[in-house]
């Protein structure tokens, strides 16, 4: 890559490891959410099918709830102690959480403790998923100018996704081989504990440092509400389209079509693979077109996907293919426009409102699709997916209308300024 030969070695390590290390968090975070079609059986009582429904949606959406609490702690870490020691302490909890949920006794051992215990578990894992995407993201937008940005603050995005295809194949393996489950989470801590090691070596970034030499003029500066309400909307978009992706066409697999847990993992693993090659595509493409007019296009497509979605017979799988991988292709995400969105907050208060309005969104969102699609689609059947679909995309349009104000597509065309890169 040539951009990447203009990086300094500091900046090229930093990179790395954030990179790297990004994606083996993900996978941790990721294996529950692919086993749970197994694990769900294991630590939760067996009842009907709405009821069981309604348990997994529980189990699921524990993971962001409790974020923003995760958030204010690590925005605090982030801001007053700096960007390192936030990531760093995100990668070392990620392995005790991993350590415990592989020696968790089942359901049919212990009882409803099982159950507390393992959803514990996810909660400590979404306090550690919450500090690391946006400490690993805040850290190479302030390391690096745009539009350079743009491409490496992208792939840690896409290498959350890559850590998740690896832990579908890992998932895969099990099943077919009828492995033992734990000893993924085993591996799983391992892999963490040696990220936190090797992310020692970071240094704190230059924004960050400069930051706590003017700390008081910094935290003198005000945040703009409709700022942080557009990036609320922003990141309100993707947790729609993941639990379509993954959780809500999944219970057609399951129950229209009779798919086994094995054949749901071998279909998810291949919306996996396509969601990556996407996220590729989109970051190649930003080099020709303004990362917000790209948010922009892909919402509106997606808008009509959710529009044709419920007129749709979703019991078929060609059908029900099409629409996952029309949602995979036009998503409502956020890359490659994420380093835009950092700099409209105050360096000493990036951390906090990004982290805790992210965290947040993904709660928000995450309860509002699981428990309500359950009752929507009661009620309205597939159209009650309209209700939750249409607001989310207006919201998310008028975010990138926002955004776009503020930055003016500044760079876009923009070649490299490869004497800032080695200032």
């Amino acid at each position: 890559m040539s951009i990447l030969k203009n990086l300094r070695r500091d900046q090229k390590e930093a990179v790395g490891l954030l990179q790297i290390g990004t994606f083996l968090e993900y996978f941790d975070l990721m294996l529950y959410v692919h086993l749970s079609v197994l694990l769900n059986d294991l630590f939760f009582p067996k009842t009907d099918q709405r009821t069981a429904a309604l348990l997994a949606a529980f189990a699921f959406c524990s993971t962001y709830v409790f974020r923003p609490v995760g958030a204010l702690m690590f925005g605090y870490i982030g801001d007053y102690i700096g960007r390192k020691a936030a990531i760093i302490i995100s990668t070392t909890m990620m392995a005790v959480s991993c350590f415990f949920m592989s020696i968790l006794p089942t359901y049919a051992e212990v009882g409803i403790f099982a159950s507390v215990a393992m959803i514990t578990c996810r909660i400590f894992q979404s306090f550690s998923a919450t500090g690391e995407v946006i400490g690993a993201e805040i850290y190479l937008s302030e390391l690096l100018p745009p539009p350079t940005s743009y491409q490496f603050v992208s792939w840690v995005s896409e290498l959350c996704t890559l850590g998740s295809l690896v832990a579908l194949l890992v998932t895969s393996l099990i099943f077919k081989c009828n492995a033992n489950w734990r000893a993924a989470f085993i591996l799983g801590g391992m892999i963490a504990v040696s990220g936190a090691v090797a992310r020692r070596r970071l240094r704190e970034t230059p924004a960050f440092l400069r930051a706590q030499a003017n700390k008081y003029k910094e935290q003198a500066e005000k945040v703009s509400k409709q700022t942080s309400l557009a990036y609320f909307f922003i990141y309100s978009g993707f947790p729609l389209c993941f639990y379509v992706i993954f959780i809500y066409c999944a219970d057609f697999l399951k129950y229209s079509m009779k798919y086994t847990p094995e054949e749901i993992i071998d279909h998810n693993l291949l919306l996996t693979v396509s969601s990556f090659i996407v996220g590729i595509s989109i970051i190649l493409l930003a080099k020709k077109i303004h990362p917000l007019r790209i948010l922009k296009l892909r919402a509106i497509a997606s808008s009509l996907v959710f529009f044709i979605m419920p007129l749709l017979p979703l019991t078929n799988i060609y059908a029900l293919t099409s629409v996952q991988l029309l949602l995979t292709v036009f998503s409502l995400g956020t890359i490659p426009a994420i380093p835009i969105f950092f700099k409209y907050f105050p360096v000493h208060r990036r951390f906090t409102y990004s982290s805790f309005l992210y965290a947040v969104s993904r709660a928000v969102m995450y309860v509002i699709t699981s428990f309500g699609v359950v009752y929507l689609t009661n009620a309205l059947g597939s159209y009650g997916i309209w209700v939750i679909a249409f607001p989310v995309s207006i919201g998310f349009l008028w975010a990138v209308e926002h955004f776009s104000k503020l930055d003016g597509f500044k760079y876009d065309h923009e070649p490299v300024n490869v004497e800032l890169l080695r200032a």
